[in-house]
């Protein structure tokens, strides 16, 4: 069985590379409709919002803990998460930049893409693991 490489220690990372890692992470879940936002010039809570939608309130969760235990492994761990319980948005904060997992109703009703326009949205092609499958072609997590 081979060993797979050690993952980056992450903990002093600068907000960008912390924000590239956690999107990389989240592409190989099934968040759909992943978008990033740099807010850092409208708040002093956070650099950097991430937003996500999950199908479900399972899947919700099973993203939110994904995402925590990958973080972990690269040695960053959210300060705070919310909504576990209910899964209709879970928030992981990680400092400088904060995770928001919705389904797609209350992503829809908050709609922070709206309330926080004035952030600039960033292109996170760069930033999202391709898969490759036996026969070949690449396929891309779903929404992106």
């Amino acid at each position: 069985m081979e060993e797979s490489a050690p993952k980056k220690d992450l903990q002093h990372a600068q907000p960008l590379e912390l924000a590239g890692a956690i999107l990389g992470e989240l592409s190989k879940t099934r968040a759909a409709n992943i978008k990033i936002l740099h807010v850092s010039d409208q708040t002093i809570i956070a650099d950097y919002f991430i937003i996500c939608t999950g199908n479900s309130n399972t899947q919700i969760r099973a993203i939110a803990t994904t995402l925590e235990v990958k973080m972990g492994e690269m040695n960053v761990f959210p300060s705070h998460i919310e909504g576990l319980d209910e899964a209709t948005w879970v928030l992981l904060d990680y400092g400088s930049v904060i995770v928001h997992i919705f389904n797609s109703e209350t992503r829809r009703f908050y709609n922070l893409e709206k309330l926080w326009a004035d952030g600039a949205e960033i292109d996170i092609s760069k930033y999202i693991v391709v898969d490759k499958v036996e026969s070949g072609n690449e396929i891309r997590p779903q929404g992106n």
